[in-house]
């Protein structure tokens, strides 16, 4: 009888022990879980900046671009078929309330075309852009390696800049856009100056003949009185003979002569 009144206790204890043993794991775990979903950063896409970033680019354009968001930068991936899209995408998520940087990994997608197709292009459209617009005065160049468009020189206003950068962005094959042209400065002096220097040059009879194409290959950029001559000419004299007059303008400080002749590969100012 004795044995069986000390027993009862023991068994009892023994089994309240087990209860307790057995569910102390499942505490633990559920409160691990909670901890690591609070340690979690929110960059989901339904965080409320990318959503925000999401449904500002619900456009047809951008229907194959996704967004996420962590402590305020915001990855863009997906793809475009024009890389103004993809350049429009990074512009917009900048532009949205929350977004403090932006790492751009969209792929322009769209049809592939060779680099020396795609240069050839460009630098036909650049050639005729802005037609009257003074385009005599820009000299800018273009590369392509693997798609990606560099372009370089000289602009003298933004419009015509802006323009030239638009064509580019918006021409099939380009799959990014390295900018390095440079604005001339915006003055009185050098405005003076540029017509100054295409008047003393275009009205040499031996170099008059290359103002009857819009595309004037003798292209004229001032910066702060410092005068560049670029494009192609027909003869080494007629190099030379640019550069004199270019020169023998008043108030022009110094010319960089970087006039190619045609059908010439090494050349020498």
């Amino acid at each position: 009888m004795k044995h069986t009144m000390l027993s009862v206790p023991k068994a009892l204890a023994a089994v309240m022990l087990a209860a307790s043993l057995l569910s102390f794991p499942l505490v633990s775990r559920a409160s691990a879980q909670t901890s690591a979903a609070q340690a979690q950063p929110d960059n989901s896409v339904a965080s409320p900046v990318a959503s925000a970033l999401q449904a500002r680019l619900n456009k047809k354009q951008f229907k194959d671009v996704r967004v996420t968001v962590d402590n305020g930068l915001a990855t863009l991936s997906g793809s475009v078929p024009l890389y103004k899209y993809k350049a429009d995408a990074a512009k917009t998520a900048l532009h949205t309330r929350g977004v403090t940087a932006v790492r751009n990994n969209v792929q322009v997608a769209g049809q592939n075309i060779s680099d020396s197709q795609l240069q050839s292009k460009l630098s036909e459209k650049l050639t005729y852009d802005r037609v009257g617009y003074g385009n005599m005065f820009d000299a800018m160049s273009v590369n392509v390696n693997n798609g990606v468009v560099t372009l370089s020189g000289h602009a003298h206003d933004y419009p015509n800049y802006n323009s030239a950068l638009a064509l580019v962005a918006t021409t099939p094959g380009v799959k990014d856009l390295v900018d390095n042209v440079q604005v001339d400065p915006l003055s009185g002096f050098d405005n003076q100056t540029r017509f100054a220097v295409a008047r003393a040059v275009y009205s040499y009879p031996t170099l008059n003949r290359y103002a009857i194409d819009p595309a004037a290959p003798i292209r004229i950029s001032v910066q702060n009185g410092h005068v560049e001559l670029y494009g192609v000419v027909d003869t080494q004299a007629d190099k030379e003979a640019a550069f004199i007059r270019a020169n023998g303008v008043p108030g022009v400080f110094t010319v960089q002569n970087d006039l190619q002749v045609a059908n010439q590969t090494t050349e020498h100012p």
